[in-house]
């Protein structure tokens, strides 16, 4: 019996195995090409679309300032203060009562009085005396520019004539007054300068070669490199015993939250001027003392918070990166909800729009029923709020782990989906770990936004000469955001400890933390009613 089954010959065989391959091929290729689409428009909302992943209350009601003027309207509050009732056609801002007036609290008033002259005091119809009905006052802001002067220092050396002429003295009976030590002693430096410098630089982000043309337009002759020198003296002289006595402090609390950013040092032993440095900071919780620390450091690795973080002992809130995972088992990792939120957003942004992507849409439905708890919460002590956290958020959380495994299953690892999912998966303990304790917050924006005010400055002066400036500037930024923190107001602050440091023994030092009660009045910001 003849078999009449075809045997495909060496030849076909190798066609359909080229076919698969290129049909695998062909699929891993419309993947990517997926995947780059997703990027493109993902970076596109980025650039031009509204720049906060937060989902909007009423999601509904949908207007041209939401989509268009965004990021100018986010900051705005719609019962702020303003000097004066503004009214256009069709629309009157209810005034509120007392508001212009708390506005100017605490401010030195200049009185200005307007009287009648004595003629005009005199009635026109009966020719007897007018008097004083009422006083109508209006206050209204003023400024002054900034006023420069010279500080000019007249010691006194006093000496004896009678012990003179007999030439029975000796070198004590020349005796001078006594004199405070100086910040920069053989400069002409003040601390009133040096801080306004330095609140220039770090606060208001204008660097030193801008000042320096501003203090030439005001006719005074000072350069950049004298500035910088300045800075550099008032960090490693003054402000760093500060700044080590607020690290030990913090090392004992048992809640601290840490991030870092990417800062460019251009005199770096062993590195190209192109490459990154970085800036990390740790900060304090919600419920401890007010303290804002940064730490140069020349590399991302690891090394750099083990060794900062010697020591304690507590809750870390990080944003997930796994540096933080090989510290000790004493350091407890708790993660941040606001990066699992953003990386839903970018799914939705990167597919086109919420219609586009439901399960990502979904996904973000979770995170926002977990921040609406949140937000109820914000006022409960943290006993409360622990409770509460386990009757209405842990229920959440395991109906959001069984959609991550679910979802995870039939989305692709690489989009953008995909790599939401496994983020909170890999991240799932960390994640949970603000049901621990009421102190607890659910991400790690406070550092976020403590952060923020090294970006917006770094966007200005741009790079860093040396890593000496880099410490120098790390050191600063840590006493200006301690004290922002803590409700000082930067200038008076630092102009108040280079005028005491250098008159202080090691043992005074906690009296001129920013938190302490030794602070002149002077020093702080009025409180807002």
């Amino acid at each position: 019996m003849v078999n009449t089954t075809e045997t495909p010959t060496t030849t076909e065989q190798s066609w359909q195995e080229r076919a698969k391959k290129a049909e695998s091929q062909v699929a891993t290729l419309l993947q990517e090409m997926e995947y780059l689409k997703a990027q493109v428009r993902l970076l596109t909302a980025k650039r031009y679309g509204a720049s906060s992943e937060k989902s909007k209350q009423n999601s509904n009601q949908l207007s041209l300032f939401d989509s268009v003027f965004n990021e100018a309207e986010a900051s705005t509050e719609a019962f702020a203060p303003e000097p004066e009732l503004v009214s256009v056609p069709a629309h009157k801002r209810k005034k509120s009562k007392g508001k212009k007036g708390q506005v100017l609290e605490g401010l030195p008033e200049n009185i200005i009085e307007y009287h009648l002259s004595e003629e005009e005091m005199v009635c026109s119809c009966c020719g007897n005396q007018r008097h004083v009905i009422r006083q109508e006052i209006t206050k209204e802001l003023a400024v002054i520019p900034p006023q420069f002067s010279v500080n000019v220092h007249v010691q006194d050396v006093c000496g004896c004539r009678h012990c003179e002429a007999s030439g029975n003295g000796s070198e004590q009976i020349i005796v001078a007054a006594p004199k405070p030590n100086r910040a920069f002693p053989g400069s002409i430096a003040s601390p009133s300068v040096v801080a306004h410098v330095i609140e220039e630089k770090y606060v208001m982000g204008v660097p030193l070669y801008r000042q320096e043309q501003q203090w030439a337009r005001r006719g005074i002759l000072l350069s950049r490199q004298n500035m910088a020198n300045w800075v550099v003296h008032a960090a490693q002289n003054w402000f760093e015993p500060i700044y080590t006595r607020m690290k030990e402090i913090l090392l004992e609390q048992d809640i601290i939250m840490a991030d870092e950013t990417s800062i460019q040092v251009l005199r770096e032993d062993g590195k190209t001027p192109e490459s990154k440095s970085f800036m990390w900071v740790y900060r304090s919780g919600r419920y401890g003392l007010g303290i804002v620390l940064y730490e140069y450091q020349p590399s991302r690795a690891q090394d750099h918070p083990k060794e900062f973080l010697k020591g304690f002992k507590g809750y870390l809130t990080t944003d997930g990166y796994a540096v933080y995972n090989s510290l000790p088992d004493d350091v407890i990792n708790t993660g941040c909800w606001s990066h699992a939120r953003r990386k839903f957003d970018e799914a939705i942004k990167a597919s086109g729009g919420k219609q586009k992507n439901p399960k990502a849409l979904e996904g973000l439905e979770f995170i926002k029923k977990l921040y609406d708890i949140e937000r109820a919460l914000k006022e409960h002590d943290p006993q409360s709020r622990y409770e509460e956290r386990l009757l209405q958020s842990k229920p959440i959380l395991k109906a959001f782990l069984a959609w991550l495994q679910a979802t995870n299953s039939e989305s692709l690892p690489k989009s953008h989906l995909g790599k939401a999912i496994n983020y909170c998966l890999n991240q799932w303990e960390p994640l949970n770990t603000f049901l621990l304790d009421g102190r607890l917050e659910i991400d790690n924006n406070r550092t976020e936004r403590s952060i923020k005010s090294f970006v917006i400055a770094r966007k200005n002066f741009l790079f860093c000469v040396a890593p000496y400036g880099a410490k120098a500037s790390a050191v600063t930024f840590a006493l200006i955001e301690s004290a922002k923190e803590n409700g000082l107001k930067p200038f008076e602050y630092l102009k108040f400890l280079l005028e005491e440091l250098p008159n202080a023994t090691t043992k005074d030092l906690d009296k001129y933390m920013p938190w302490s009660e030794d602070i002149p009045e002077h020093c702080r910001t009025p409180k807002r009613r």
